[in-house]
């Protein structure tokens, strides 16, 4: 009897078979791995079982493409994610304030925390210069435009404006080259500062840098422009005098005061002239402030095709926003939220004297024309 219940054991369950199913997988692929590091370091003379260690190098080759491609799926997903700022990464700073974003990816807004580490111990990527820069003009639609291009899974780009060359020079180019987030092979690198566009220096140092950089100026109608710039300095000082004290140096003889920063800015054909002492019409393109918001990706179109890049941006990737009043990203891959930019932009504008308006567009109509004639195009601020 007693024999009897000893013999009469119960069956092994089935998470005994699967343990032993996992430790034997891992063993063999072990062995494997063990069998492949040895034929590819093995300098003895051609053998039969030699050519099957070449064919090890390149299943693990093959394994290492394939989980770098599947890295930087995941990467561009995660940074698309977080231009929404609805999930938990921090608005852009406004676009004249000097923040510089830390030289790492990942508190560079570039890459999800959960991918950290994950490029670098490959070795995947460098730190390169930029090959593309946004250079103006504030309160254009730069930020804009730089979200959008984010989506596109060739470019990377710091997210703050770095402000190297019209504050920062000093630092030197490698400084500059370290709050550049890591690229592949084929993608290109940006950065945008607007102040760029208006800074004497500038073009003379990015042509120092190097003379294939690809430059990109957002502009708009150059009177919208002016009370957009107001406007946001309105909202850090409520007690600045009004637009139209600003505007004149002399209200009664209507003469505009060009040394206030928010009328010089637009005067776009001076400045213009400048950059054109360094670098060819040809290598800067200029983008509709107004298009970008009435038709994002025909204006997207247009700077891919100026990137050399694959028209990856199409209108399936925009929706517009009735409330802020231009268009905003839909959702992205690895989002499930849609992506508008940041509760400081698309502020409502003061009411201006329509007189004020007038006069500065009279004032701004023949700068407008030179700027038409320079670049080849009618933006239709005079209409």
């Amino acid at each position: 009897m007693a024999f009897s219940r000893i013999n009469k054991l119960d069956p092994p369950s089935r998470g005994v078979f699967r343990r032993a199913a996992v430790m034997l997988c891992s063993l063999l692929c072990s062995l494997f791995l063990l069998h492949c590091l040895v034929d590819t370091t093995n300098t003895v003379s051609p053998s039969p079982v030699r050519a099957s260690g070449g064919r090890c190098a390149e299943l693990l080759e093959d394994l290492r493409s394939l989980r770098s491609k599947r890295l930087v799926h995941e990467w561009s997903a995660a940074g698309s994610e977080l231009t929404g700022y609805g999930r938990g990464a921090p608005p852009p700073a406004d676009e004249e304030s000097v923040i510089l974003p830390p030289p790492d990816l990942v508190s560079s807004g570039r890459v999800s925390p959960r991918f950290a580490g994950k490029l670098s111990p490959l070795g995947e990527g460098s730190k390169k210069l930029p090959q593309a820069l946004i250079i103006g003009v504030k309160k254009g639609g730069t930020r804009a435009l730089l979200e959008f291009l984010r989506v596109h899974p060739d470019i990377r780009a710091v997210g703050a404006e770095p402000h190297f060359f019209d504050r920062n020079y000093d630092n030197g180019l490698e400084w500059y080259r370290e709050l550049m987030p890591k690229t592949l092979e084929g993608q290109i690198t940006m950065e945008k500062t607007p102040s760029y566009f208006v800074t004497r220096e500038a073009p003379a140092r990015i042509s120092a840098m190097s003379r294939d950089t690809k430059l990109i100026v957002v502009v708009r109608d150059p009177v919208t422009r002016a009370i957009s710039d107001y406007t946001q300095t309105l909202s850090k000082k409520p007690d600045i005098p009004s637009f139209e004290s600003l505007t004149f140096k002399n209200r009664t003889t209507g003469l505009i005061d060009t040394s206030w920063s928010a009328i010089q800015i637009g005067i776009y054909a001076k400045h213009l002239d400048n950059w054109l002492q360094y670098f060819p019409m040809e290598q800067i393109l200029f983008v509709s402030g107004e298009r970008l918001i009435s038709d994002p990706a025909g204006e997207l179109g247009r700077v891919q095709d100026f990137l050399g890049l694959k028209r990856i941006i199409t209108d399936k990737h925009f929706y517009f926003n009735q409330t802020k009043g231009f268009p905003c990203l839909k959702k992205a891959e690895g989002s499930s939220k849609p992506h508008c930019l940041g509760k400081t932009k698309g502020r409502t504008h003061p009411n201006i004297d329509p007189e004020v308006v007038q006069r500065l567009r009279d004032f701004y109509r023949p700068f407008n024309m030179k700027f038409y004639q320079m670049t080849g195009r009618f933006f239709g601020w005079d209409d």
